[in-house]
């Protein structure tokens, strides 16, 4: 069996992955689906310095800590950002890097780079 550690998308938490967690763990596989600082039930932890290195850390934490190693790594939508920046500090844990219906950013890219935004237009 498998260990699959899933990063959410912008907006959401772990608990959207409520359903599939089921069927993974149902399935005799291990399942992690954190949410990212600020977010979510991790909303009240937000603030102004929160930003894409904080998500990267929350799963390095969650690595760590649960001694993962050998797991197949998920990034859906913004969690693509999160994922490449995992598998970047600790390409020797993971097993597969998955992307699903995720942004893959190449090295050095940002978010805006990859929607084309300036972040003044989103933040209008």
């Amino acid at each position: 069996m498998a260990t699959y550690l899933i990063c959410h998308g912008a907006w959401s938490g772990g608990w959207s992955w409520r359903r599939i967690r089921t069927l993974l763990r149902d399935a005799g596989h291990e399942v992690f689906t954190p949410t990212y600082t600020g977010l979510g039930e991790r909303a009240h932890l937000t603030h102004a310095m929160v930003d894409l290195d904080t998500h990267i850390q929350d799963i390095l934490a969650v690595i760590e800590y649960e001694a993962l190693s050998d797991f197949i790594l998920v990034g859906h939508s913004y969690g693509g950002m999160v994922v490449t920046g995992v598998a970047d500090r600790v390409p020797r844990h993971v097993r597969h890097l998955v992307y699903l219906d995720a942004f893959v950013p190449a090295d050095g890219q940002s978010l805006n780079d990859l929607t084309g935004q300036e972040r003044e237009a989103v933040e209008g």
